[in-house]
């Protein structure tokens, strides 16, 4: 009642509306309809032939590894057997069903499972996934029910999913729309009132109606005591388990004591204790549960808050026990309640918590493994094991991503130990924790003193720390690292140390960076070449940053640990954006933010935001990389941050160029250099030099500029990738005067290693032919340079200049016929990187995987691509892609 509009809502999901979201999450507080919402929609779908997958979160089972995602595809378990081996093996994993236990299933590869599955199973029937209570949700389930949800846009199925409150729980709170379920209009709650079997009249019905405050739950419930209510300053919900508990005492004793089993159960089954099914007449009379099988159900969470709660301390504790010697054959559930049972320190009741926390981790559930080392900690009688366990919780945690959390089980460890082993372990991941984070300071101090430690972790700490360093881009820091690195003994040679290097000195190590990648043959460790491939990007050495970093993924992929990837796809999209390869670019950069946000990596957020705004202003779409370079800097502090302050700024200076606002342009790149010409990053300020220059010849700003540049030559002189070198003179270009213009514009130009970076080459070769216009030399001279900056940035899809280009050869005497659209082109960058993965043999699982999507949007990508491109089949494909 006075849901018409909330119900049309939830039932948009289900009418096939093109333009309506696939997912939506609804909130409210207890009791406002949440549930009845899902039942209507349920009940909907199940009408209109779907199927239903339901799951229900549970307050006891938030420490039970993938829990509620097991309730949920119990049902269609058997259709997992035709998902893609290494999504199989994660799903079934997931739940202990397959695998060797040595390797923990990968998070994203158990969400790409999921979206697989229902995307399998709607070729029978679209399915519907409903999921209530979603606060209560084990966190592996939840993150994996939240990579589905936002990736339904292209299937026929749908989800629905309700949490109690105003703001999602992490994980539905990205990228999926809400619902917020407000209190029910008067006339409405009249209406619900009308409808009870007492209705009451009077000064009773006001006073109900005030109470309840448009609450549906508690317009039921204080209807059938409406003469007693009074004003109370109690919380609404703390009053309506008063009357669910009121309501219980007036029950007879063995259905007291069965409600008490089925509160302390929270969802699970009864089997294995002793019942009567007379003995829940009373209480289903009641309107308290409802029963299904050996499962009791009670109506609403409040009822099995108020009747756990109204018990006494003895009487849960019995019950846990209880419970606990039922479940003999479920070991998990079997700790949990005997640690509900505790009343104080308890030795085997922590080791029995430490080998569930074991059984999640090796099942990929490490948010449910940290909460069970950390319940584990709280029962360990001796001191030195509850540090122990406090550490392993913080490692546990640092795999889901909680970066809070990791930092207290961390605090906790490491001030309640002595034992340097466990406080590396702690120290590590806590360093870890920070780093994910923009707070570097505290990162950097954190891992350095891990790698001083000595430990195993100490190098993989100091890799973390160069990341840092390189991030803050401060000298001192830098040599922190590397004077670390010295101390640790790495090899030369060392994926590891070449990573260091070229994060804290990517020009005067880079002679022995490309020593050590040349040497690199025979790596095949997926982090090192990761490592290796970063290095790689770090020196210019572009080309070959890409295989490494491919084959890094590729790798990762076949362990089935993308999930902590984050890192290497954001490095690729940059190695793929200064090749040109801007429709990879964007892919890469759409796989680094999913995976940051599943893991809630603040920090390759924010670089990716700055990745996909310059990506955005070559194109010509401003507005956006306008935002999106405003989100990157919004996201940090730019005085620490400063790698992705000066790269947000460098894309916004490119979204200015591109709008023809040189003024802006100027304002923006100058900001990539201190007042004195000093770069503010000592490594990503360099490459905004040229457009720097550009701006400042626009702008009559060349001694200002020429400052800027003639300092960083000066840096760089003799360290500088050729990549650098060729910026370098193309800036003098700019900005000298007529007779030596040419020699530095000849001399960006002649290095045949410029065309590894083709948007940076067309631009001199078009401001080139602009000079020799304004010299009024031959326009003959100029158009060979126009003709080349025009196929080029065609090619690349960079319309601005492209059009800028265009003006230049008309201007210059060139007619130009109408350029024929480049199918390929218009395409989005997801389906050009569909077309191309299906070009070259791939299936439509194979590139689901590869990208993150379930077969159906694949299938549905190729089959609006294939008319745009005048072809039928896949065979054709290879002929029509651009070389």
């Amino acid at each position: 009642m006075g849901r018409e509009r909330e119900l049309d809502a939830v039932l948009r999901l289900l009418g096939g509306d093109a333009d309506a979201a696939r997912a939506l999450v609804v909130l409210g507080d207890a009791g406002i309809g949440k549930s009845t919402l899902l039942e209507a929609a349920a009940a909907h779908a199940r009408a209109c032939g779907w199927r239903v997958l339901r799951a229900d979160g549970s307050e006891r089972e938030t420490g039970l590894a993938f829990a509620a995602l097991h309730q949920l595809l119990g049902p269609v378990l058997k259709a997992a057997t035709r998902l893609p081996d290494r999504q199989r093996a994660a799903l079934l994993g997931a739940f202990g069903l397959e695998g060797d236990g040595l390797r923990a299933p990968d998070q994203l590869l158990i969400g790409a499972a999921l979206l697989t599955l229902l995307s399998d199973l709607a070729e029978e029937r679209p399915v519907l996934v409903v999921v209530d209570d979603a606060q209560w949700i084990d966190r592996g389930s939840l993150d994996a029910l939240a990579y589905a949800a936002r990736r339904l846009d292209a299937s026929p199925s749908a989800a629905l999913l309700a949490a109690r409150g105003t703001a999602a729980p992490a994980g539905l709170d990205r990228g999926l729309p809400a619902l917020t379920l407000e209190p029910l209009a008067r006339d409405a709650s009249n209406q619900l009132l009308d409808r009870q079997p007492r209705p009451p009249a009077g000064g009773a019905r006001l006073r109900v109606l005030t109470e309840a405050g448009g609450n549906p739950l508690a317009l039921v419930e204080f209807a059938k005591t409406a003469a007693e209510i009074e004003a109370d300053a109690l919380p609404l919900t703390e009053r309506l388990e008063r009357i669910f508990a009121a309501q219980v005492a007036a029950l007879p004793a063995p259905t007291r004591r069965l409600l008490l089993l089925a509160a302390a159960a929270d969802g699970g089954d009864l089997a294995g204790l002793e019942w009567n099914v007379e003995d829940w007449a009373a209480a289903e009379e009641a309107g308290l549960v409802r029963l299904d099988g050996q499962r009791v159900r009670f109506r609403h969470p409040l009822m099995r808050s108020g009747v756990y709660h109204a018990a006494p301390l003895v009487a849960r504790r019995e019950a846990h026990l209880a419970l606990a010697m039922a479940l003999r054959d479920e070991p998990d559930r079997r700790a949990w309640h005997l640690a509900a049972a505790s009343a104080g320190p308890d030795e085997p009741v922590a080791a029995a918590l430490e080998a569930s926390a074991q059984r999640a981790r090796q099942r990929g559930g490490y948010a449910a493994a940290a909460r069970a080392l950390e319940r584990a900690a709280q029962l360990s009688p001796d001191p030195a094991q509850r540090a122990r366990r406090l550490a392993l919780g913080a490692d546990a945690a640092t795999f889901a991503g909680q970066v809070e959390w990791v930092q207290e089980l961390a605090g906790q460890a490491a001030a309640g130990t002595d034992d340097p082993g466990v406080r590396a372990l702690a120290s590590h991941s806590r360093g870890w924790a920070l780093s994910q984070t923009t707070r570097h300071r505290a990162a950097l101090m954190v891992l350095l003193r891990t790698a001083d430690l000595g430990t195993p972790h100490a190098a993989v700490a100091l890799v973390n720390a160069a990341l840092v360093a390189y991030h803050v881009g401060e000298e001192e820091d830098r040599h922190r690292v590397r004077d670390a690195a010295a101390r640790l003994g790495l090899p030369a040679g060392n994926p590891w140390r070449t990573w260091i290097l070229a994060a804290t000195d990517p020009f005067g190590s880079r002679a022995e960076v490309l020593a050590d990648l040349d040497g690199a043959v025979g790596v095949r460790d997926s982090l090192q070449l990761g490592a290796l491939g970063a290095a790689a990007w770090a020196i210019d050495h572009t080309a070959c940053a890409v295989d490494l970093l491919t084959a890094a993924l590729d790798g990762r992929r076949a362990e089935g640990a993308l999930g902590g990837s984050a890192s290497t796809y954001l490095c690729l999209g940059w190695a793929y954006a200064d090749q040109g390869r801007w429709a990879e670019a964007q892919v890469a950069a759409a796989a680094a933010g999913a995976i940051a946000a599943e893991g809630r990596l603040e920090l390759v957020t924010a670089a990716t935001h700055a990745l996909e705004a310059e990506l955005s202003g070559v194109r010509g779409d401003t507005a956006a990389g306008r935002r999106q370079a405003a989100a990157a800097l919004a996201a940090i502090d730019p005085q620490e941050s400063r790698a992705i302050a000066v790269r947000a700024r460098h894309a916004a200076g490119l979204a200015a160029v591109a709008d023809g606002d040189h003024e802006l342009a100027y304002e923006q790149l100058r900001m990539l250099f201190h007042a004195d010409g000093t770069p503010v990053h000592f490594h990503a300020s360099c490459y905004g030099l040229a457009g720097l220059a550009a701006a400042a010849a626009r702008t009559g700003r060349r001694d200002r500029a020429r400052q800027v540049v003639d300092l960083v030559a000066a840096r760089l002189d003799g360290t500088a990738s050729p990549r650098l070198a060729l910026l370098v003179e193309r800036g003098r270009a700019l900005l000298a005067d007529p007779d030596a213009a040419e020699r530095h514009f000849a001399g960006a130009l002649a290095d045949p290693e410029g065309r590894q970076w083709p948007f940076e080459r067309a631009q001199t070769e078009l401001e080139y032919a602009q000079w020799l216009r304004r010299q009024r030399r031959r326009a003959a001279d100029a158009r060979p340079y126009l003709l080349a900056a025009l196929e080029t940035f065609h090619r690349l899809g960079a319309r601005p200049w492209e059009e800028l280009a265009q003006a230049e050869l008309r201007a210059s005497g060139v007619s130009l016929a109408p350029a024929e659209p480049d199918a390929f082109a218009e395409l989005t960058p997801q389906q050009q990187q569909i077309i191309r993965l299906a070009a070259r043999g791939l299936t439509n699982r194979e590139i689901a995987e590869r990208l993150f999507v379930s077969p159906r949007t694949v299938a549905t990508h190729l089959y609006r691509s294939f008319p745009k491109l005048g072809i039928t089949n896949r065979a054709q494909l290879r002929d029509i892609l651009p070389q």
